[in-house]
């Protein structure tokens, strides 16, 4: 059993998916010690009963702690992800099904009715949202958010950053290079290359950039 302490943590966002990641902190019994946002217009305000307290360099001013990184952005968690000064436990909504051969890397949060299968491995500081399904022996990197309803089915490889919008399916042993962006409802059926934009069904490059990062 973990102590109080250990069962603490400190929310880093105050934005509108904050709301979704303290309902799940909050769903597994942990205490929220402190809201923290960069932006100053939220400071002072509140986000389901938690004050936002300041920046995240306030935050920083505090012991080492646990902590959640409530933002949607996968730019800005890979940049927030590099304080040292706090420890990123995994994050799994109970209304959840993982795989016991399933791996998760620090950091990631797995939303209410997610699934992800058997030798799937999700890497750290990513976003499993609402009703999102990993199948069996797919990959996912860092800082990937699979936005609410995505399906990969199996052997699926996402690369680093990459965003998959909300009801997109990316086809069986299929790959979508890093930092790549994935259009609502779009059926990836092909390889696509890193820094792709792609959209439609089946999906279709629309934008390629030599670094979106």
């Amino acid at each position: 059993m973990m102590d109080n302490l250990s069962r603490s943590i400190v929310v880093l966002g105050a934005g509108g998916h904050a709301k979704v990641i303290i309902a799940t902190v909050e769903s597994l019994g942990w205490k929220i010690t402190g809201v923290f946002d960069d932006d100053s217009t939220l400071w002072n305000t509140s986000v389901l009963g938690h004050p936002v307290l300041g920046s995240v360099s306030k935050a920083l001013e505090n012991q080492p702690c646990n902590a959640v990184i409530a933002i949607g952005s996968n730019h800005v968690r890979k940049k927030l992800a590099m304080h040292d000064r706090f420890t990123w436990p995994t994050i799994v909504h109970p209304f959840t099904w993982v795989a016991p051969t399933a791996k998760l890397g620090p950091g990631t949060v797995v939303l209410a009715g997610a699934v992800i299968q058997p030798d799937a491995q999700v890497a750290a500081h990513c976003i499993v949202n609402t009703s999102a399904s990993v199948d069996h022996d797919c990959y996912v990197s860092d800082y990937v958010h699979l936005c609410p309803g995505v399906r990969l089915t199996g052997g699926v490889s996402v690369g680093e950053g990459v965003t998959i919008g909300s009801g997109a399916v990316v086809l069986p042993y299929k790959s979508v290079g890093a930092w790549s962006v994935v259009g609502a409802g779009a059926v990836v059926n092909r390889d696509f290359e890193a820094n792709s934009t792609v959209v439609g069904v089946p999906a279709r490059l629309v934008s390629l950039k030599s670094d979106k990062r």
